[in-house]
């Protein structure tokens, strides 16, 4: 009877009881440790499944040098060129294939959207894939901001380096901007990142601004 009665175990369920058999018991542990794991194997898999809605992915990864022109480039005043360089996550080594995509409004501050079957995008777009080197460039121009709505002149990219996710960067903003005021400065500077600010200078004709961006080592951001 000793014998027995080790084999089993009282178990409760709700306001009863009952005897389990050791083996069965044991047996149920297993299974419930076995989907534990497996739950969270599927749940750090469920974050690592790529967007491919992101426009980031609406060009052929094979298609993108490290150099890029916006469309109507060519026919506006305020030309910009935006170059940098993605360093990995020791800020000195230079990240190289990784993705770098951005979209703006245009000079009056409004996003061209544009359709392509039942896809809509916005027309002022364009991509990048480092070099060697981690540098890129980009031939835009400088956006304008909609006053309307106090909103500030901005570039919004999106980043993606090899075997991670696609990441939204914190937008590009423009030091020349008058909406940007000494306030939202301060702000950005306590809490914020000052950096994302671009200072133009002129070079040949057209605006020149550099932008470099640091990898954390996990594949996210760090602060550019």
């Amino acid at each position: 009877m000793i014998f027995k009665a080790l084999q089993y175990k009282r178990v409760n369920f709700g306001e009863t009881q009952k005897l389990i058999p050791m083996k069965n018991l044991l047996t149920l542990v297993f299974v419930i440790a076995f989907l534990n794991i497996y739950t969270n194997v599927k749940a750090q898999e469920s974050n690592t499944i790529l967007d491919f809605n992101n426009p980031i992915y609406d060009r052929a990864e094979d298609q993108l040098r490290s150099t890029d022109t916006i469309p109507d480039f060519r026919s506006k005043k305020n030309k910009l060129k935006l170059t940098g360089i993605i360093y990995q996550s020791d800020g000195v080594t230079p990240a190289n294939d990784v993705i770098l995509f951005i979209e703006q409004p245009n000079e009056n501050g409004e996003f061209d959207l544009r359709n392509t079957g039942e896809d809509r995008y916005v027309f002022h777009r364009s991509w990048i894939k480092t070099d060697a080197d981690g540098r890129y460039t980009f031939y835009t121009f400088v956006p304008g901001g909609d006053r309307r709505y106090n909103q500030l002149q901005q570039i919004f990219p999106v980043i993606k380096a090899p075997s991670s996710e696609e990441y939204v960067v914190e937008s590009f903003l423009f030091d020349e901007d008058p909406l940007l005021t000494k306030t939202c400065r301060k702000r950005m500077t306590k809490k914020g990142d000052p950096t994302r600010i671009l200072k133009l200078k002129t070079e040949d004709g057209i605006f020149v601004a550099e932008r470099n961006i640091t990898l954390k080592p996990n594949g996210t951001l760090a602060k550019i």
